[in-house]
């Protein structure tokens, strides 16, 4: 019988999106007001992968992942992604969202990302939010899955993700 123990405080992160880069400033400032200081985040990468938010956002987007100095708890995920929906609402104009903030987190084990949207790969948490396995960590590097997202799966991406992780690693250490 397995005996049930608490999991190990994870990495936060953040996916931003956005078309102005004037948001992404406040965005950040309101993120660590409430998760603490960034203690790293990415070069600005273009977003082309999809056409899925030009309707409402523009076809001109921009990306940056944001990672948070404070573990969190596993199971805060759900708090967190309702918290970054509440933002993108407020930063909405006329029902059009100007920042998309995609949440998850970093283990030892693998990068969860927060969605509203299940499916067969993706466990029910609580609140409407599901949990998203994106890459999982195996022979020293995070590896898509067949289901992971083509940016994500890129290994630029997944450097990233990677350097992140032995950052936490070594947080967790001490």
């Amino acid at each position: 019988m397995s005996k049930p123990s608490p999991a190990e405080p994870v990495k936060l992160t953040a996916s931003i999106f956005y078309a102005d880069p004037c948001l992404l400033k406040g965005v950040l400032e309101e993120l660590s007001g409430v998760y603490g200081d960034v203690d790293f985040i990415s070069q600005e990468m273009p977003f082309h992968y999809t056409e899925y938010y030009a309707k409402e956002m523009g076809s001109s987007l921009n990306r940056r992942f944001a990672f948070f100095e404070a573990p969190v708890r596993p199971e805060s995920l759900p708090d967190v992604k309702l918290f970054t929906n509440r933002m993108e609402d407020r930063l909405s104009i006329n029902g059009l969202r100007r920042v998309n903030i995609d949440p998850g987190y970093i283990s030892k084990a693998h990068l969860i990302l927060a969605t509203g949207k299940g499916y067969t790969h993706r466990p029910y948490l609580r609140d409407g939010i599901y949990a998203d396995v994106t890459l999982v960590y195996t022979d020293k590097s995070f590896r898509p899955l067949a289901w992971t997202y083509p940016d994500y799966a890129e290994k630029k991406v997944i450097d990233i993700f990677n350097r992140i992780r032995a950052k936490y690693v070594e947080q967790l250490r001490h």
